[in-house]
Parts: C-alpha cells; sequence; structure tokens
C-alpha cells in the first residue's frame, strides 16, 4: 500500500492528500468525496504522515502500514462506532502485540476509520514506490581486493515528514513621530 503524502491534521476529521507545500504549509485536499481544499499553516496544526505512524507494542512499535495489511487480510473489519471490547478483540487479532495499557479505545476507532477511508481507494493496494536499487557486491578483482562498493541512492518524498518550527518573522520597526514633543516650561 503506497500511504505517501496522506496526512491527518489534528482537529479536522478524515484524511488528507498532500498536494504541494507553499511558505507558510502544506495544501491539503480531503480523501472524501467533497474533496475540499485546505491549507494547513505548519505554526498552527499538526500533521502527522500514516506512512510514518506507529502503534505502540510491547517489545518494538508497530507501524501503522503493517497494521493495514493485517486488516486488508482480516475476514470482517468491525465498525468505527463498535464498542470498545469488540475493537480489543479486532486488535489482538491484527495487531496482537500491541501494547493494551497505551493503545486507547479512541485510537483503535481512528485506525479502523482511517482504514475504512482508505480500503476503496486506488493507491492503497498498490505497492509504495521504492528507493533505488541498491549496488550489487562486486566480486573481488584478480588480485584479491575488493572494488568501491557504490553508495545506495534515496529518492527524496514530497511528503511532510514532520511538522517543523518556522522561524519569526522580522519584527517591523515602529514608525516615528513627526512632531517632537514639547518641553513644560
Amino acid at each position: 500500500m503506497n500511504l505517501q503524502g496522506i496526512v491527518a491534521v489534528s482537529g479536522k476529521p478524515g484524511l488528507w492528500k498532500a498536494l504541494s507545500q507553499n511558505k507558510t504549509g502544506f495544501i491539503l485536499e480531503s480523501l472524501d468525496a467533497h474533496k475540499t481544499k485546505l491549507v494547513a499553516n505548519l505554526s498552527t496544526a499538526k500533521l502527522a504522515a500514516l506512512d510514518e505512524i506507529t502503534v505502540f507494542g510491547y517489545d518494538d512499535d508497530i507501524k501503522l502500514t503493517d497494521v493495514f495489511a493485517k486488516m486488508k487480510t482480516a475476514a470482517n473489519v468491525p465498525d468505527a462506532k463498535a464498542d470498545g471490547k469488540k475493537l480489543r478483540d479486532f486488535f489482538k487479532e491484527v495487531a496482537p502485540d500491541h501494547d493494551e495499557e497505551k493503545v486507547y479505545a479512541s485510537d483503535m476507532k481512528k485506525i479502523v476509520s482511517w482504514f475504512h477511508i482508505l480500503k476503496d481507494l486506488p493507491f492503497f493496494n498498490e505497492e509504495p514506490a521504492t528507493e533505488a536499487p541498491a549496488a550489487e557486491e562486486a566480486a573481488p578483482a584478480a588480485d584479491g581486493t575488493k572494488p568501491a562498493v557504490a553508495v545506495k541512492k534515496t529518492v527524496a518524498t514530497t511528503a511532510p515528514k514532520a511538522v517543523t518550527k518556522q522561524p519569526a518573522p522580522k519584527a517591523t520597526a515602529k514608525p516615528k513621530a513627526t512632531a517632537k514633543p514639547r518641553r513644560a516650561e
């Protein structure tokens, strides 16, 4: 599944696709039928890229993409409005080593609702853009020395990686008074 560029915005329901970036934030489009546009200002909105979200686990955190992959193969995914016990049982099936004390029912409802939004979209079933293929390790030269190995190149992404704090705008100088105040005599 290719979740690159799909974000959740704090305070806004649903999921959003990052279309482009401007100097103040990101231009987003909702994934629902309305295709609402939104300019998310980085100084006020918090964005979370779905391909970087993890779920608390006992040993290691579980990637959200792994949870979605198991949800795709699950027999029946409950509705997001199901009770907490039903969601907990479902999460024990798709993420058996999630930390039950740290993963709340509200988190599970949000993940299930995101799954229901994404499951019918075409990019949900396609593979993510992969990095450039790594160079094969070359065979040793005839004299027994190993040749230099090429450096692995990575592909730049356009998805928001993290919310960074923008520098504060420069303060403007106050206008000077045109007339000097009179001194009392």
